[in-house]
C-alpha cells in the first residue's frame, strides 16, 4: 500500500492526556464542566448582546460574534474529548482528523483577527471619538467581519491541504487532547521540514501582524489616556480596554507556549498548553468581559430577569 492509501485508509488513536481509568473519569467530568460553563456562559454573552439595543454598537458586534467563534471551536473539540474519555474505542478517522484540524485552525485564527479587528474600534474609540460614528460604520463593521472570516477559511484550508500531502507510518497513537497539526507532523513518514517552514512562515504573518497592529494600535491608546488631565476620566477610559488587554494576553500567551518552539522539541508537556488555549481562554472571555462592565452586567439582569440600574 502507497503513503498516501495508507494515511486516507488509516485512523488515529487519540489517548489524551493519561490511559488511566481514574484519571480518565477525572478529566471527563473537569472538561464536561468546563465546556458547561463554556457554552452557557458565551451564550449568555450573545443573548444578552443581541436582546439590549444599548448594546448594538461595533464593540459589542464584534464581541457576540468572538463569543459565537469561542463556542464553535470548544464544540469542534471538546464532545470528541468526551466520547474517547468514556469509550474503549478511541479512534478517529482519517476524514475526520483532518477536519478538526480544519476547525481548530481556521477558529483559531478567526479568533485571533476579531481580537484585531477589537483592538481597531478600541483605538477609534479613544483616540478619534469624533469619528467613530462613521469610522465604524455598521457597513464597514460587516466587511470587516467578513475579511476577518476569509481569511480564517483561507488559512484553515491551506493547512489541511498541506496535511493532506503528507503520510503517515508507524504508530497511530496520538497522546494528545484532539488532532493538532505539531502532533500529526510528529507521526509523518519523511522530513517534514519543508511543512513546518511554510507553517512558521504563515502562522508569523496571521498571527504576528495582527498582534503588532493590536501593539500600535495600545501604543496610541495609552498616549491619549495620559494626556487626559482627570484621574477619574483616564480609570474610566483604560476600563473600556482592559477586559480586551485580559482576553489577547491570555490568547496569545498560551499559543507561544504551544507553538513557538522547534517541532523536535514538541512533546507530552504542552498538553497543558493547548487546553489553556483551546479550553480554558473560551471559558474565560466571558468571564473576562462581563466581570466589571456594567453594561454587560445590566444587559445579563435583564435577560435573566433581574433588574439591574444602568448607569447614567
Amino acid at each position: 500500500m502507497d503513503g498516501d492509501n495508507q494515511s486516507e485508509n488509516s485512523q488515529f488513536l487519540l489517548l489524551g492526556m493519561s490511559e488511566s481509568p481514574e484519571q480518565q473519569r477525572i478529566l471527563f467530568w473537569m472538561f464536561l464542566s468546563m465546556y458547561l460553563v463554556t457554552v452557557v456562559g458565551n451564550a449568555l454573552i450573545i443573548l444578552a448582546i443581541s436582546s439590549d439595543s444599548h448594546l448594538h454598537t461595533p464593540m459589542y458586534f464584534f464581541l457576540a460574534n468572538l463569543s459565537f467563534t469561542d463556542l464553535f471551536f470548544v464544540t469542534n473539540t471538546i464532545p470528541k474529548m468526551l466520547v474517547n474519555l468514556q469509550s474503549q474505542n478511541k479512534a478517529i478517522a482519517y476524514a475526520g482528523c483532518l477536519t478538526q484540524l480544519y476547525f481548530l485552525v481556521s477558529l483559531v485564527t478567526l479568533d485571533n483577527l476579531i481580537l484585531a479587528v477589537m483592538a481597531y474600534d478600541r483605538y477609534v474609540a479613544i483616540c478619534h471619538p469624533l469619528h467613530y460614528v462613521t469610522a465604524m460604520s455598521p457597513g464597514l463593521c460587516v466587511l470587516l467581519l467578513c475579511l476577518c472570516w476569509g481569511l480564517s477559511v483561507l488559512y484553515g484550508l491551506l493547512l489541511t491541504l498541506l496535511m493532506t500531502r503528507v503520510s503517515f507510518c508507524g504508530s497511530r497513537k496520538i497522546h494528545y487532547l484532539f488532532c493538532e497539526m505539531y502532533v500529526l507532523l510528529r507521526l509523518a513518514c519523511f522530513s517534514t521540514h519543508i511543512i513546518h517552514t511554510v507553517l512558521i512562515a504563515t502562522g508569523c504573518f496571521i498571527f504576528i501582524t495582527p498582534l503588532g497592529f493590536m501593539t500600535t494600535s495600545y501604543v496610541h491608546i495609552v498616549r491619549t489616556i495620559l494626556q487626559i488631565p482627570s484621574a477619574s476620566k483616564k480609570y474610566k477610559t483604560f476600563s473600556t480596554c482592559a477586559s480586551h488587554l485580559g482576553v489577547v494576553s491570555l490568547f496569545y500567551g498560551t499559543l507561544a507556549m504551544v507553538y513557538l518552539q522547534p517541532l523536535h522539541t514538541y512533546s507530552m508537556k504542552d498538553s497543558v498548553a493547548t487546553v489553556m488555549y483551546a479550553v480554558v481562554t473560551p471559558m474565560m472571555n466571558p468571564f473576562i468581559y462581563s466581570l466589571r462592565n456594567k453594561d454587560m452586567h445590566g444587559a445579563l439582569g435583564s435577560l435573566l430577569g433581574r433588574p439591574f440600574q444602568r448607569p447614567k
